[in-house]
């Protein structure tokens, strides 16, 4: 359940999201916003921020999602990267990025995913090695969201540990200008604002504070940023499911066939009331695994931030499927605007990690089942 303060935050980004709905302009939603204080909602105080966590950060998400107007970046810039460097970063690093992230004047890219690898950090071929005080970065990287608006990414990569020779992730700020960094629009068939990017890392050398935490800490520090990102992904997902629930609902109240409103045939209101307890029973997943990364436990947001991320995306799109089938032809107007979801609605299964890999994971994980691979 919300709390009280929790409830007015709802109110007041619906407020915002309802005055700029699905038509607006995401540098000017991003901005307002900003200015306003939901961006940086999870970060600390004495760097600018709220001094909440991601679950209030999934809230203002989720309410412009509803909305019709999410803004992707959310899960990216204070989620990912300012939770890691807040967690993890120098008192420089922290100084640098924090005040940015939480006010909406700087963004910040995520680069994980590589062409031969997706999401698995253990195949991860980016690597960095030192060149003096320096790190020279090498790789590529691929599906990396909103780089020609991100003042930096923030990478991860692979150092070798001296102790092993075995390769280990770490995360490096590299800004948008380095020498040797360039990027590649992928041409997507999924319209939205922000625009993926293939990136290319040769030789680019970046300064030694350029790494974020402990070279020692690996799979900690990136799992830090992987947690929040999955419930932000969920918010996404619920919020897009929200807003075309709500379409449909409207439709089905207001469209009247032989002197009855369709809403009224089960055939019609049953999967509609489906897809409503299918939503909100994600929500309460991803209300858990927010609550326990706030409450600082890893390892249960880590199974609890999968589950949710994986319930939220199926809801979501059998949410969108449900609502174009009730419009009918309606449905794939651009008039109603549910047309585009179907294609949208399909990223929160597929990213960031694909719902087949999150039932590997609660294979494994949770119910302790061998691995095949």
């Amino acid at each position: 359940m919300d709390t009280e303060d929790h409830k007015a935050l709802r109110e007041a980004v619906a407020a915002l999201g309802k005055h700029h709905g699905r038509e607006s302009d995401t540098a000017r939603l991003w901005s307002e916003a900003g200015k306003l204080g939901y961006l940086g909602v999870n970060l600390p105080e004495n760097y600018g921020g709220g001094g909440g966590g991601i679950s209030e950060l999934s809230i203002v998400l989720e309410e412009l999602g509803a909305a019709g107007c999410p803004l992707l970046m959310l899960v990216v810039s204070p989620a990912i990267c300012g939770t890691v460097i807040a967690r993890f970063g120098t008192e420089q690093q922290k100084q640098q990025w924090l005040p940015g992230l939480a006010d909406g004047t700087r963004l910040m890219a995520f680069g994980i995913t590589e062409p031969d690898a997706g999401s698995n950090s253990h195949r991860i071929t980016t690597t960095a090695r030192r060149d003096g005080a320096d790190w020279l970065l090498t790789g590529r990287k691929v599906f990396i969201s909103g780089v020609d608006i991100a003042d930096a990414t923030l990478i991860v990569g692979r150092t070798e540990d001296a102790r092993t020779g075995r390769l280990k992730p770490c995360l490096f700020v590299v800004p948008r200008d380095t020498p040797g960094f360039t990027r590649r629009p992928i041409d997507m068939e999924l319209n939205a604002a922000e625009k993926q990017f293939e990136l290319a890392l040769d030789d680019v050398r970046l300064p030694a504070d350029a790494l974020v935490g402990d070279e020692d800490a690996g799979l900690l520090q990136l799992f830090a940023g992987l947690n929040p990102e999955r419930i932000m992904t969920a918010a996404f997902a619920i919020g897009m499911g929200r807003h075309a629930l709500a379409k449909a609902v409207e439709y089905a109240r207001d469209r009247t066939v032989w002197n009855t409103p369709i809403g009224a045939h089960q055939a019609i209101a049953h999967p509609l009331a489906q897809a409503h307890i299918d939503l909100e029973l994600a929500r309460l997943m991803m209300q858990k695994a927010a609550h326990l990364y706030d409450a600082g436990d890893d390892a249960g947001a880590g199974e609890a931030a999968n589950m949710a991320k994986y319930a939220a995306g199926e809801a979501c799109v059998k949410a969108v499927d449900q609502a174009v089938h009730t419009l009918g032809g309606n449905g794939l107007t651009r008039e109603y605007g549910l047309a585009r979801l179907i294609t949208a609605a399909r990223v929160a299964r597929i990213a960031p990690v694909s719902r087949e890999m999150i039932l590997n994971y609660v294979s494994h994980q949770t119910l302790g089942l061998p691995k095949s691979y």
